[in-house]
């Protein structure tokens, strides 16, 4: 072969050069299953988004508007906030509001701290048990959490825990998925990291701050995310460990405002959207960590 047919003629532009070296034009094409599977999807967005929005639309309705029939979607006599005006002022929604940041921001905190270092210690030492303990962690997964509701309460009972703020948080801090998913993450860690930095005179616990949790910032915010959605969104517990309305988390006050002004949709409306937009804006400004946490969580792995 000669030089000049090995080598680009030095009139050849950039996009002949990338054509040469780019993935065949049968391997480009949009495959008809490719096609079919996005507007299956599509489908499934737009039809679990359209109650979402008719929600939001409802919540900016007057409440004539709201409650009149035939029901429309976008309001005929304009937008008003009033049902959010009436939903902050005359009721302890922000107080609610309060509440639940704090016991699912205190949740996600110890949470975080405990799954970590159990996650690590199953991961790295080799203690007596360690193959039961993981067996019994996994196991508790798969029983589910109503059963211990009873044993839990009468805990609270005892430590005489009931309607205060860590009645809420201290049964919700130990997650058995969340200690594996980080166990899952920190076998994947090279163990030569470690074993250099033993070499040089760092202890265990050093190595878990400044290497092991460093590397693992994907993961520590997909679980921080996860249980701090978990938390806000739990009622059941909260409804059974707390009877006073100011101890109470937004989930479980909302369910009281029916009693006190009757069926008025368009305060319902606002509620919920006011209780779900802090996880709205959580998924918004952290949904780059949540899908990189999943892809490097290993849990898909062999």
């Amino acid at each position: 072969m000669s030089a000049a047919a090995a080598t680009p003629t030095v009139g050849s532009t950039t996009a002949d050069r990338l054509a040469d070296t780019s993935i065949p034009a049968n391997k480009r094409r949009l495959r008809p299953m490719t096609v079919v599977a996005y507007v299956v999807l599509a489908v499934i967005a737009i039809t679990w988004l359209m109650p979402v929005l008719w929600a939001a639309l409802t919540a900016f309705k007057p409440e004539t508007e709201a409650a009149s029939y035939p029901i429309t979607i976008v309001p005929e006599s304009g937008f008003t906030t009033e049902a959010f005006r009436d939903v902050l002022n005359d009721s302890l929604v922000p107080r609610w509001a309060f509440n639940s940041l704090l016991t699912a921001g205190a949740i996600t905190a110890i949470t975080l701290v405990i799954s970590a270092l159990a996650g690590y210690a199953l991961s790295r030492m080799d203690f007596p048990g360690r193959k039961a303990a993981l067996a019994v962690i996994v196991a508790s997964i798969l029983i589910p959490a109503q059963i211990l509701i009873v044993p839990l309460f009468q805990q609270m009972v005892d430590l005489n825990l009931v309607d205060t703020y860590w009645a809420i948080i201290l049964p919700q801090v130990v997650a058995a998925p969340m200690v594996f998913i980080l166990k899952r993450f920190f076998d994947a860690i090279p163990h030569e990291l470690e074993e250099a930095a033993m070499i040089d005179g760092a202890s265990r616990m050093r190595i878990f701050l400044q290497i092991v949790l460093p590397l693992s910032r994907p993961i520590l915010g997909a679980v921080s995310i996860f249980v701090f959605i978990q938390a806000w969104n739990n009622f059941l517990w909260p409804f059974i460990a707390i009877n006073d309305a100011n101890i109470m988390t937004l989930p479980v006050g909302l369910q009281t405002v029916l009693s006190f002004y009757g069926i008025q949709y368009a305060q319902i409306m606002a509620q919920n959207v006011l209780g779900a937009l802090p996880l709205i804006l959580a998924f918004l400004f952290f949904q780059r960590q949540i899908i990189k946490g999943i892809a490097t969580s290993g849990i898909t792995g062999t």
